[in-house]
């Protein structure tokens, strides 16, 4: 079974009204998912997320511990410092981000096939795991 790798910026978009288009695609991505249970995140995700759902999207506290709850359901993977030196190989391999690399670290870590991201080039494989823009 395929597993997918999720990206913040998904999760972002699936809460931010301002951009309705980005958010109905995000939305549906997410819940699809959810529903297959083929979906997989990061503790990095999650931090990025809560930070940018109260600072950018100014969304309660209590709102953004829901919306953690919910995200719990998916495979969450905790960034671990042997993912971390692994990240430095990739950042180093690619000449992407430190951030990049550790997303990627982690879905290689859970086996995933695909990572749905707007970061990154679209179509590149990274580590053997295609990146992919539901963007676009």
């Amino acid at each position: 079974m395929k597993k997918y790798f999720i990206d913040s910026n998904l999760i972002v978009y699936a809460n931010d009204c301002r951009d309705p288009e980005k958010q109905d695609k995000a939305l549906e991505l997410i819940s699809e998912l959810m529903t297959s249970e083929r979906g997989v995140v990061s503790t990095q995700v999650l931090q990025e997320f809560a930070n940018a759902a109260l600072l950018k999207l100014k969304q309660r506290h209590d709102v953004v511990i829901r919306q953690l709850s919910l995200l719990e359901s998916f495979e969450v993977i905790q960034i671990t410092p042997t993912m971390i030196k692994r990240a430095i190989e990739i950042r180093a391999a690619y000449a992407i981000s430190f951030w990049d690399a550790t997303i990627i670290s982690a879905a290689e870590n859970a086996g995933c096939d695909v990572i749905y991201s707007e970061d990154l080039n679209a179509g590149q494989y990274y580590s053997g795991i295609r990146l992919e823009n539901p963007f676009c």
